[in-house]
C-alpha cells in the first residue's frame, strides 16, 4: 500500500469517529427526551392495561357462580338429566 493511502486512513478514521461523537451528542441533546417520553407513555399504557385485567379478575372472583348452567362432563358436553 502506498504511504499516501495509509496517511489518508489515519486521517479518515479519526475524523469519522469525531463526526460520530458529534452526532451522538446532538442526538442526546435534541432527540433523547422525545424518545424517553414516548417510552414512558407506552409503559404507562401497558401498566393501565395490566391494572384493568387485574380489576376484571377481581370483579369476576366476587361474582357469585351461576348454577343455572350445568357443568360439562369429561368430554366437554353439558351434563343433562335426560338419559342417552
Amino acid at each position: 500500500m502506498s504511504t499516501a493511502f495509509l496517511a489518508l486512513i489515519w486521517w479518515v478514521v479519526p475524523a469519522a469517529g469525531l463526526l460520530g461523537a458529534f452526532g451522538y451528542i446532538l442526538w442526546i441533546s435534541k432527540f433523547k427526551n422525545k424518545f424517553e417520553q414516548e417510552t414512558e407513555r407506552s409503559v404507562g399504557q401497558f401498566q393501565r392495561f395490566q391494572d384493568s385485567l387485574r380489576e376484571r379478575q377481581r370483579l369476576d372472583s366476587l361474582k357469585p357462580k351461576s348454577t343455572d348452567t350445568p357443568e360439562p362432563d369429561a368430554l366437554g358436553n353439558p351434563k343433562t338429566d335426560i338419559p342417552h
